[in-house]
This record gives structure tokens, sequence and C-alpha cells, in this order.
């Protein structure tokens, strides 16, 4: 699964309205619906939230999920709340999530390239995959 097609323009409602729904609102109800879908989707797969925040970082650093990383995702979550942690930072050969533990909510993410910096603040533990 790649997370950028979440953002593509799905004509759905053209199909149901009849082509007769308005382009502006036809594009919004579209891609709320779809984004809610995809959300809804991921977290009944491994029960892990993705904030909007978390979302768009995906999507726009071109960060791909596939089940295997979901499900070591959901994993390390549930190592950290077994520690008490509430917010930690994940760590894989690609990429870093900073998650809410208690809400298994990842609130953003990081590309490799994005790493550099090398600073991560407001979490208070982390895991490397």
């Amino acid at each position: 699964m790649r997370v950028e097609n979440f953002n593509r323009e799905v004509k759905l409602l053209d199909i149901v309205n009849g082509g007769k729904a308005n382009p502006e609102v036809r594009s919004h109800q579209t891609e709320k619906t779809f984004k809610n879908m995809f959300s809804q989707e991921l977290a009944a797969t491994n029960q892990i939230n993705f904030s909007k925040h978390a979302r768009e970082r995906l999507y726009s650093r071109g960060i791909e999920l596939s089940e295997s990383k979901l499900t070591q995702l959901s994993q390390a979550i549930d190592k950290a709340a077994v520690k008490g942690s509430k917010d930690t930072l994940i760590l894989d050969d690609f990429a870093a999530y900073v998650v809410s533990v208690p809400n298994r909510t990842v609130i953003t993410a990081f590309g490799r390239e994005n790493l550099r910096e090398g600073v991560f603040t407001s979490i208070d533990s982390a895991i490397i995959l």
C-alpha cells in the first residue's frame, strides 16, 4: 500500500449523484470520505490511528507502509505501552514515527532524509525496529 494515493480525487459521487454535485463540494466530500475510510481501515487492521498531520507527512515524504510495517509499528506500540511510555519514537531503517502510545496514534513521521537534524522533543522513550 502506498500512502500517497489517499489524497487522489475519487469520483464516486459522480456515479451516486448522476454527476449533479457541485465540483467543490464533490471534491471536498470525496476526499473527506476517502480519508476517513483510509484511517478506519488502518485502525481496524492494526489498531493504529494516524493523525491528520501524520497522514500529510507520510504522503508528502513518500513513506510507504506495508502490512508488515504496520504490524511492526503495532507491536512496538504494545512494547512501549507495557513499559508505561506515553510518547515514543519508533525508528526503522527508512523512517521515524512519533507515537502517542495511550491513543495508539502516529503523530508525525520523518523520512530518512529528514532525520539529519537528529533532535526529537516531547518523547519519553524510543524503540528501534
